[in-house]
């Protein structure tokens, strides 16, 4: 699934040729998404793109009239193709834009999303979320007071989108492993200290893979058809029953909230 990383980096791919364009027609091959196109999309046709931004996983395109809002899901893509390129199979959305490009969704197992938000209204999918992880208000003391009485392990803990946005599977295990914490250990349990050392773990793991262009995933592709550079410097994720890169301990491999959750016994205590 593309986590924050791969949908900042296909932001930014596609923010260039989108932002000042006119979106001159939409075509929606398959509406039925993971929940239906809503019909006011089309409304967008002839409306000038004033702006692009992200919140957790969604892009929001904004114009006068309204803001589509993208979420990619399991295998979704946004892509920059030229007008002759035909669409495949999968292909289930075109936005053709006044520079001649079309901005093309490709989902093969249609688990995102084409959202709309009418101006001055909020949308029910971004209200509830927590702090983005990169800003200001994601700092230990906010993690720390939120975690205080919690028995939830603290992996699933910090992939709580009510808590703070964006720490998928693959950063939340390469967080704790840099932070020294073991996934299992009750969020109550964590000191103030090891607080501090995992913030700031999530921000530089998150910066880092955004940097470099998200994780290589099999069905992902940035927004200029390039995939991710990261994959090669995990440390944990899909390593289960390999040596440690650190102190050379088999890693072990267990399940936690049916997510895949790889650990070193002795790094991570």
């Amino acid at each position: 699934m593309p986590e924050l990383p791969e949908v900042e980096t296909t932001k930014r791919g596609i923010e260039p040729w989108l932002k000042n364009q006119t979106i001159d027609k939409i075509i929606v091959r398959q509406p039925k998404l993971r929940w239906p196109v809503a019909d006011e999309i089309c409304q967008l046709e002839g409306e000038q793109i004033t702006g692009l931004s992200r919140r957790a996983k969604y892009i929001l395109v904004t114009t006068a009239r309204g803001t589509a809002i993208w979420h990619l899901g399991m295998s979704g893509s946004l892509r920059l193709v030229e007008p002759e390129e035909d669409p495949g199979v999968h292909d289930h959305i075109d936005w053709q834009l006044s520079n001649g490009k079309v901005l093309r969704y490709h989902d093969p197992r249609r688990f995102g999303a084409l959202l709309w938000v009418a101006p001055g209204e909020d949308s029910g999918h971004l209200t509830h979320l927590g702090p983005e992880p990169l800003s200001d208000d994601f700092s230990a003391a906010y993690l720390y007071q939120r975690s205080r009485g919690k028995k939830q392990a603290i992996k699933t803990f910090i992939m709580d989108g009510k808590v703070v946005v964006g720490v998928g599977n693959i950063y939340a295990n390469e967080s704790l492993f840099k932070a020294g914490i073991r996934p299992q250990t009750a969020a109550g349990k964590i000191s103030r200290a090891k607080m501090e050392r995992l913030v700031a773990e999530i921000k530089t793991v998150l910066a880092a893979a955004i940097e470099q262009g998200g994780t290589t995933l099999r069905d992902f592709v940035g927004g200029d058809g390039k995939p991710g550079y990261f994959a090669q410097q995990l440390f944990v994720y899909g390593r289960g029953g390999k040596l440690c890169k650190v102190c050379g301990t088999t890693l072990k491999e267990i399940r936690q909230g049916q997510r895949a959750t790889v650990y070193c016994p002795l790094c991570q205590r």
